[in-house]
């Protein structure tokens, strides 16, 4: 008898194993590894050489009439693998880069599971094959730890966020179910190894994916109820009254958006990674041609208080202050200049110009000059007076800033795309403010040159580089960000005091120039006042021919949340860019110039912390130095130091 019950629970063991079925999805070079089990749900594991670093993950999508993942009958699967050479509109990072990766597709009942293993990663999203519309009630995006691993995260309070909190850094066990929720992406650090950067791409007509941490090594995705009815909140926004039980109402045959895992085994390859351009639905536009991204001169930050001999007259939203802005930009050839707030009579009228502004005149001036001109508006206005693209058009504006939008539930999502799709059939460039963070619109629609979601140099001494330099590995490794830069009153955090106009920024010198190669913006502001730009000619000068589009990017040296240093070409010319925290008085780096062209004679113009920068941070050396191939550099980085050079 008890021989009999051993071989029945043999078998009743066996046919458990055996009932789930078990696939592997390797990366063209096997680096990455993804096991699944189909059992009452789909299971994920992902390895990297070997190591297992994200385990017993799980994936479902939950309609209003059934739940896609649970207790999943697969009836095929195939297999595929691609290698594609993609050129992006606007190339922040590569103006060529090799997508290869291997596929494989999971096919259910009405629906399927599609997996891509990159070497630097890997994505899945679901595609459904319904006939009618859909009422999806959420997501589980479940992802489980092997270990204790630290997290950086950007938590906001709730929904109505302009993602522009700081970061924090917490473990995993630590980040309990009733603590705040984090935007996208979020950055795990193994604490061996490696990185892995969570993010979203190719979204629409769907909201923004969140993260909440589970309190015992794993999280899961929540996300906004799409809302109903609206009511008034102000000139800036409208408020939600009414929100329905479900994320959002979309078509039932369609593809959702990517979720990806980047896995890096050096912090570099966060900087250089390019996943959701090459997860992102290409340009739908007929014709790129007309997309010029540049340098913008902007007056918000300095509150357009124009001063010195050559100023006679009152500074403010009038004629002649935008005159002057024009003339600065045309002789340090900055293509734009943004106009924000209060350029237009009242912010919910933006067909009527303030007439001090005398707008057709302006338009004109720049033209002649080839400056071209960019309007800021709220949300709300762009809304209510949607045929503005046309009449802007018409006018000879360039380009929008679009502000305050600061949700990201599905009717905010389309807008976006609304925005973006009208503002390209006049040819308008797009800038969204008061933004969550890219997810591939700006790939689908290359006029939208930038977003800001980002805790920007707006935030003034709250903008501070122990939190800026975790961004060439967060918030701009997955998108265009405009983070505003260009500050030449430079303080240390410690002795920082400065208020709008004379306002300032926490960091050194060439901390600030470096910002201009590192961060990537197809909309790059200068963001101080052009008097103060004219004072520092040799900074200005620097900046003004830093590109805002790439051919080659190579990170040097990084380490998440410490430093980070980056060569960046165009063209034939190389630029450098290095920024560094305050936990060490200095740090110094030996930087080989091995990537330069072999035979070839180069000059070196670099921007250096100096001697003093560690308390007076506008301290800084402006050096010519000649270079080659065999040359190496040493770099220099005080305390929120940083280090700037083009080479030619």
């Amino acid at each position: 008898m008890k021989k009999y019950y051993l071989l029945l629970l043999i078998g009743l063991l066996a046919t458990a194993v055996y009932g789930k079925k078990k696939m592997t999805l390797f990366s063209p070079e096997k680096t990455i590894k993804v096991e699944f089990c189909l059992s009452d749900k789909i299971y994920y594991d992902i390895y990297y050489n070997d190591e297992v670093l994200l385990k017993d993950n799980y994936l479902r999508l939950l309609l209003d009439d059934e739940i896609l993942g649970d207790n999943p009958k697969l009836l095929r699967q195939k297999r595929n693998s691609f290698s594609k050479e993609l050129k992006p509109v606007v190339p922040l990072k590569f103006s060529s880069i090799t997508s290869c990766y291997n596929a494989l597709t999971l096919d259910f009942k009405g629906y399927s599971v599609e997996f891509f293993a990159f070497d630097d990663g890997v994505a899945y999203r679901f595609i459904t094959r319904k006939t009618n519309k859909v009422e999806v009630l959420g997501e589980d995006f479940a992802i489980s730890f092997p270990e204790e691993y630290l997290l950086h995260l950007q938590q906001p309070s709730g929904f109505k966020t302009p993602y522009e909190e700081e970061y924090t850094h917490v473990t995993c066990q630590e980040w309990k179910g009733t603590d705040k929720m984090s935007v996208l992406p979020i950055l795990i650090d193994t604490r061996k190894q490696y990185k892995i950067l969570v993010g979203e791409s190719d979204r629409f007509d769907y909201p923004c994916m969140f993260l909440k941490g589970n309190g015992y090594n794993g999280f899961n995705a929540v996300f906004p109820k799409a809302p109903l009815e609206f009511a008034e909140d102000g000139n800036l926004s409208m408020k939600i009254t009414k929100e329905a039980d479900y994320i959002a109402k979309t078509e039932g045959n369609r593809n959702y958006p990517w979720r990806y895992f980047v896995i890096s085994s050096d912090d570099s390859q966060l900087i250089e990674n390019t996943m959701n351009y090459k997860l992102a639905t290409k340009s739908v536009l007929e014709d790129n041609s007309w997309i010029k991204p540049g340098l913008a001169s902007w007056e918000w930050w300095h509150d357009a208080a124009l001063y010195g001999p050559d100023v006679n007259f009152v500074s403010g939203c009038n004629y002649d202050t935008y005159k002057y802005y024009i003339d600065f930009a045309s002789s340090f050839h900055v293509p734009y200049i943004v106009m924000d707030a209060g350029w237009a009579e009242t912010v919910l009228n933006p067909n009527k110009p303030n007439s001090q502004m005398r707008l057709p005149e302006l338009i004109q001036y720049g033209k002649d000059k080839n400056v071209g001109i960019i309007l800021w508006l709220s949300w709300v206005a762009v809304e209510q007076n949607f045929d503005l693209f046309k009449t802007y058009e018409d006018w000879g504006i360039k380009g929008v800033k679009i502000d305050f939008m600061d949700r990201s539930d599905q009717w905010m999502v389309n807008f976006y795309e609304r925005v973006a799709k009208e503002a390209a059939k006049h040819h308008l460039l797009v800038d969204f403010h008061g933004s969550f963070t890219p997810g591939g619109l700006e790939y689908k629609y290359p006029n939208v040159v930038s977003y800001e979601g980002v805790k920007g140099l707006e935030h003034m001494r709250g903008c501070y580089p122990d939190n800026t330099v975790y961004l060439p590995f967060m918030r701009n490794a997955v998108g265009p960000m405009d983070y505003t830069p260009g500050p030449m009153i430079s303080m240390q955090p410690e002795l920082y005091s400065a208020l709008r106009p004379n306002s300032a920024g926490v960091g050194t010198r060439a901390f600030q120039l470096a910002t201009f190669v590192l961060f990537e913006s197809g909309l790059q502001m200068l963001a101080d006042n052009p008097v103060n730009y004219r004072k520092n000619e040799d900074c200005a000068r620097f900046i003004s021919q830093v590109p805002v589009t790439w051919d080659q990017t190579k990170a040097l040296k990084a380490k998440v949340g410490e430093y980070v240093i980056v060569a960046k070409r165009k063209g034939k010319k190389w630029f450098i860019g290095g920024i560094t925290n305050n936990a060490v008085q200095e740090r110094k780096f030996e930087i080989p110039l091995d990537f330069l062209e072999e035979g070839r004679s180069y000059r070196m113009s670099s921007f250096e912390d100096g001697i003093n920068a560690n308390r007076q941070a506008m301290d800084y050396r402006h050096k010519q130095t000649p270079v080659t191939k065999t040359s190496s550099i040493t770099i220099t980085m005080k305390r929120n130091g940083g280090f700037a050079a083009v080479i030619e």
